[in-house]
């Protein structure tokens, strides 16, 4: 099922990402599949899973709020509650739910509770929004089997919110400047990058 974008920024949904060469906001050709992040601000969140061999196509947008239509203005407010999230589209025949949330969790800092680094804000926290049980199944496996590292190097409790996207509420595309920002902005604001701790997917 693909669920709907609502586009703030006009002619957002028309744009094709410069990367990918596929639609920002589809229609995406069979098979795919698609699952949500948030790990803080969604420049750098995006640079990194539009890198993941597999990826069909990446957005970012806000999810997991309580209003519509919101905008960035709006959401940096923390008033809406929505999350900065990033809409990964992927081929399930040449990558896998655990193979992109490897790469999530090396890449961010899950056990800090709504912030990443000095982004302070509901908006920057932890996220994943699954959109089969098989996605949910994988998040609750990384989570713990990542955990168990922490653990080893003396970090604290993972804080990231897992939850079905149905329950999380409509994914709002963000204004067409946010797409791909990293790539159209090279030397942007960016605080993502390895974390120096590895999700044994392996055994989970």
């Amino acid at each position: 099922m693909i669920r709907r974008s609502f586009v703030p920024g006009a002619g957002a949904a028309q744009l094709t990402h410069p990367i990918l060469g596929t639609p920002i906001d589809g229609p995406w050709d069979s098979p795919h599949e698609i699952l949500y992040v948030a790990m803080g601000c969604f420049w750098g969140a995006e640079r990194i899973m539009w890198h993941q061999p597999g990826v069909i196509s990446t957005a970012v947008g806000y999810m997991g709020g309580n209003t519509s239509h919101p905008s960035y203005q709006s959401v940096c407010t923390g008033a809406t509650g929505h999350a900065e999230t990033v809409r990964i589209v992927f081929d399930p025949q040449q990558t896998s739910p655990q193979l992109l949330l490897k790469a999530f969790w090396e890449n961010h800092d899950p056990t800090q509770e709504n912030r990443q680094g000095n982004d302070v804000g509901t908006q920057y926290r932890s996220a994943i929004f699954t959109t089969t049980a098989e996605q949910r199944e994988v998040a609750n496996a990384t989570r713990e089997a990542f955990q168990r590292v922490l653990d080893e190097h003396g970090r604290g409790a993972i804080t990231t919110q897992i939850l079905p996207a149905s329950q999380a509420g409509d994914f709002f595309l963000a204004e067409r400047y946010h797409q791909a920002y990293l790539h159209h902005n090279p030397g942007g604001y960016c605080n993502h990058g390895p974390n120096g701790m590895t999700c044994p997917i392996g055994v989970v």
